[in-house]
């Protein structure tokens, strides 16, 4: 039970950093706020990772490890999260991250084919009734940030089904490192190595991604709200995600996590006052259905 309550912990956290970042987006590019978002969250990780250090936890970790870990950064934290903030502005949460949480219906393939996970019917069946559920969701709420549809259409879909496609390259290779050592700290230094490798890059690579220093010109105010979500997303849901790795089968795990648009939708009722409508209320039906089959297996 562990596994899976770490794993909707993930989807959680990942609600919550995706309404600061829509916030965060309507001001700044993509680009410049993934470079201030794993700038500013990378020292307070490292703090982190020195106390595992301290304790022993980062000896552990093989060569191979830190080199999957370091990989699974690049692809999820940098090319996909810039993507998702792409999708994020174009689309607006509403639309962009139900879109996105499409992931594990290719996770389900990386994990057959690189892990050799046994493939049960009951597990196709309720990634396969959550992704229901999500595109449902997706359809019964409007376009918060006022785009037009045909720019719905074109730039912001192709960047949200790309960034599907990394993220589960990026749990995929995740998954691979977190299975070789099964432990809580072994957990948390794997997703510090995958933030603080590719802040440093993000970072590094700045005056050729973002010539015009947009990531130095941010308001405070913008600053906190990136290394808040940050915090939030890395610091938090991809712990959770990498640790229900050690609990449960990453077949399992990845379509639980991708339940952020229940908690989208559930979250904008709550602490939003908007009006629920009947299909926002079957997809969510639809997405808790999914979670209940692959928690029975």
């Amino acid at each position: 039970m562990i596994g899976e309550l770490a794993a909707l912990g993930s989807a959680v956290s990942w609600t919550v950093s995706a309404m600061l970042y829509g916030k965060a987006l309507q001001l700044e590019k993509p680009i410049s706020a993934n470079i201030v978002r794993l700038a500013c969250t990378s020292p307070f990780l490292l703090i982190l990772l020195g106390i595992a250090a301290w304790s022993g936890g980062l000896g552990n970790l093989s060569l191979n490890v830190t080199v999957l870990a370091g990989v699974s950064g690049i692809i999820g934290l940098g090319l996909g999260d810039t993507l998702y903030m792409v999708s994020l502005k174009l689309m607006g949460v509403s639309r962009a991250v139900p879109i996105t949480c499409t992931y594990p219906l290719f996770n389900i393939l990386w994990a057959v084919l690189l892990i050799g996970e046994k493939l049960t019917l009951f597990r196709v069946l309720g990634a396969l009734i959550i992704f229901s559920g999500i595109w449902l969701l997706s359809y019964g709420k409007g376009n918060s940030d006022g785009e037009g549809q045909s720019r719905f259409l074109f730039r912001g879909l192709l960047a949200a089904l790309v960034t599907a496609i990394l993220w589960s390259i990026s749990i995929a290779l995740m998954g691979i490192a977190v299975n070789e050592t099964p432990r809580l700290n072994d957990a948390l230094v794997i997703n510090i190595i995958r933030t603080v490798t590719v802040g440093a890059l993000l970072l590094g690579m700045s005056p050729m991604i973002d010539r015009q220093r947009d990531f130095l010109k941010m308001k405070k105010g913008t600053v906190a709200t990136l290394m808040v979500g940050g915090l939030v997303a890395l610091g938090l849901g991809w712990f959770f995600l990498a640790y229900s790795f050690t609990g449960i089968p990453e077949t399992q795990a990845v379509p639980i996590s991708s339940t952020t648009p229940l908690f989208s939708t559930l979250a904008a009722v709550v602490l939003l006052h908007e009006n629920i409508t009947l299909k926002n209320a079957l997809g969510s039906a639809i997405v808790v259905a999914g979670i209940f089959m692959i928690f029975i297996v």
